[in-house]
């Protein structure tokens, strides 16, 4: 399928769908360093500017619109958020731009604090006006883990199939579990993801392959939890806790942060994905990614 994507970021989303066999012919992000990750790893297709001041007409027809709008106001980890963040109103120029082109599906993605926010009036609200443009909607709580992700990420998928098509979307069953039950594989541990990585302290030639300096201390507060080996990593952050800056997860080691390049195995980025920009940069793009793995599994439902 053509897919455009909305608030590509670093290309997660737009790489699973790649790989899954589908064509990006346009994709937008406002973020310089990752529209430059974006152009060095996956094509020249992105277009650098704010959304708001796109001219649907530029955009090329497609089958499928995705993009996961911003949820810094919708995170259950901001405190201050609130349903008439400015932030949470981008979702409007997604249904804008969807309701010129017209696609045969839609995919936004979320994270799980949209769905308590206001006792669920926003995520009713964003179904509305999804609906309202001659779309079918579903969503599901989807945790990265459960798809080969090393790490527990629990994200919303929303879908939309165009009224006229006679398509029920099935959400992808999952390819691991907890404890190995169902006969699957169990989720895959931070250790075995990043184990292979050498010492970034020593010299090396992978890339990214540098941390954060900022201490880690066990303190039972998001960012500074010490990671468990033996689980999936704790969900890879794009910012810290309302200071502005960056805070990345431990290491399992538990004596430093992860590296960049880790952080993005975690987020299942193929190693010979190159970031671009400063240390607090690259984790943001990390950070707000989808995990390749999850996008893969979602983008094969789409035929």
């Amino acid at each position: 399928m053509r897919v455009v994507s909305l608030f590509s970021g670093a290309g997660g989303l737009d790489l699973g769908f790649i790989k899954a066999g589908h064509e990006v012919v346009w994709a937008n992000d406002f973020d310089a360093d990752a529209v430059a990750t974006y152009k060095k790893n996956i094509g020249e297709h992105i277009v650098l500017g704010d959304i708001k001041e796109i001219d649907a007409d530029t955009i090329p027809d497609c089958d499928i619109i995705i993009g996961g709008f911003p949820c810094q106001g919708f995170s259950v980890a901001n405190t201050k958020r609130n349903a008439l963040d400015e932030r949470n109103q981008l979702y409007k120029e997604f249904v804008r731009i969807l309701e010129a082109k017209k696609p045969k599906y839609f995919l936004a993605e979320n994270v799980k604090g949209i769905l308590s926010l206001e006792k669920g009036a926003v995520i009713a609200a964003i179904v509305d006006d999804f609906e309202a443009k001659g779309y079918r909607v579903v969503y599901k709580l989807l945790n990265a883990a459960d798809y080969g992700v090393p790490q527990t990420r629990q994200r919303v998928i929303i879908v939309g199939v165009r009224d006229d098509l006679d398509v029920d979307f099935k959400y992808p069953e999952p390819t691991n579990s907890k404890s190995g039950e169902d006969g699957l594989p169990k989720w895959v541990s931070v250790s075995q993801a990043i184990g292979h990585y050498p010492d970034p302290d020593e010299p090396n030639d992978v890339p990214n392959h540098v941390y954060s300096k900022y201490k880690v201390s066990a303190r039972n507060f998001t960012g500074h939890r010490l990671t468990d080996p033996n689980k999936p990593s704790p969900t890879i952050l794009a910012r810290g806790n309302g200071g502005g800056g960056v805070c990345a997860i431990p290491h399992y080691n538990n004596l430093r942060r992860m590296t960049i390049r880790e952080s993005a195995e975690v987020q299942s980025f193929p190693e010979s994905f190159e970031f671009v920009g400063k240390l607090n940069s690259c984790y943001r793009q990390i950070g707000n990614a989808v995990p390749v793995k999850l996008a893969y599994e979602i983008a094969k439902m789409f035929d």
